[in-house]
């Protein structure tokens, strides 16, 4: 049995003006297991906020499920459901310190003095807070009141922790250290988690699975390796990671292998999960990285259209046969940048490239 499961959940609001029906969530399943680090992902107005505050219990759906632990609790309220959320604003309270602002709902439950001391003292040591207790909010960096934040949700031991956006007011470095520190203490602890970001970097350092969202709709549940060199849908693979999208003719299919034509050439592919038949156009998923600038050799020859060395990497855009192909070069051993206007080889590496299904 799933500890955390969502079930053919709906919600619907009314829109603007109160005219007509606006589907936020439609029909989103998805089976968390206990101890679980699941992100929802997805762009601005897909659904994910929505389906967590579902979760969480501040929205009740339309329709549909949710069962924590074996027990239905659509219609319990949030203080209720044994969860603990950590937002985006970080919200906490200005006139009060560290300690006070952690032991807040510990309070609330009316434990002893020394419980709350102790209690707090773990969760303090636990996020890397021990000595900052006697300090007021605006005496924090942003990271360290987003650890406070955490801190307050940790220390009521929640069975689930729910976390909306909350990286996204640090500074690019910051986020870095975060969400190493994030994943730390989700492991240390066990702690089923749910997630939601719209940034594909912190849903594929932090997760277990990812779950990406489009239109109120659930477009791939997977790992984050899945979701990247496996993308089910176009939006998927246009969504996770740069992508080229180049059409093709299947010419035969043997023995788990795919001839085909690409921009005017054959190559010979690994087999798609789903059946192509010859004859057939397909769609490939052709990542930068699956992609070689050579000065010799290569399937093709192709014309620099403009290059941006960025230390680690080279990036390149390159025309070939009329359609124009993102590169990324990350070979430390190629010291050679290749300038606009110069012609080049280009090498596809045909077992990392995929063929989209459907």
């Amino acid at each position: 049995m799933s500890f955390l499961l969502l079930e053919n959940l709906v919600k619907d609001f009314v829109g603007r003006g109160g005219e007509g029906i606006v589907r936020a969530v439609d029909h989103a399943s998805v089976s968390i297991e206990e101890g679980e680090f699941i992100t929802l992902l997805g762009p601005s107005g897909c659904g994910k906020t929505t389906t967590l505050r579902l979760i969480a219990g501040f929205e009740f759906p339309t329709e549909g499920r949710i069962v924590l632990d074996g027990e239905v609790i659509n219609d319990q309220p949030p203080n209720q459901r044994d969860m603990a959320m950590v937002f985006q604003s970080y919200a906490i309270f200005p006139h009060l310190n560290v300690f006070e602002n952690i032991a807040y709902g510990l309070k609330i439950q009316r434990l002893s003095r020394g419980e709350i001391k102790e209690k707090v003292r773990q969760v303090l040591e636990l996020t890397e807070l021990t000595g900052l207790e006697n300090r007021a909010p605006n005496a924090l960096s942003g990271g360290q009141q987003q650890r406070v934040a955490l801190a307050r949700a940790l220390v009521m031991e929640p069975k689930v922790l729910l976390m909306d956006e909350p990286l996204s007011n640090l500074d690019a470095k910051l986020r870095d250290v975060m969400r190493t520190e994030i994943r730390r203490i989700q492991q240390t602890l066990g702690i089923t988690s749910v997630y939601v970001t719209h940034d594909q970097l912190e849903a594929m350092t932090l997760s277990d699975r990812i779950v990406v969202m489009n239109q109120g709709r659930i477009e791939q549940i997977g790992t984050p390796p899945d979701i990247y060199r496996h993308p089910r849908t176009a939006f998927v693979a246009d969504f996770i990671g740069q992508t080229n999208f180049v059409e093709a003719t299947v010419r035969s299919v043997d023995n788990g292998r795919v001839a085909i034509d690409i921009l005017g050439q054959a190559l010979t592919l690994p087999g798609p999960d789903s059946a192509v038949q010859p004859g057939q156009t397909i769609k490939l998923v052709v990542r930068p990285e699956a992609l070689q600038v050579v000065e010799q050799g290569g399937q093709y020859r192709g014309t620099v259209r403009w290059a941006s060395y960025l230390g680690s990497l080279v990036e390149y855009e390159v025309e070939v046969a009329g359609q124009r192909l993102a590169i990324l070069d990350t070979d430390p051993r190629n010291t050679v940048i290749h300038s606009a206007g110069q012609e080049v080889g280009v090498k596809f590496l045909e077992d990392c490239i995929y063929i989209l299904p459907g």
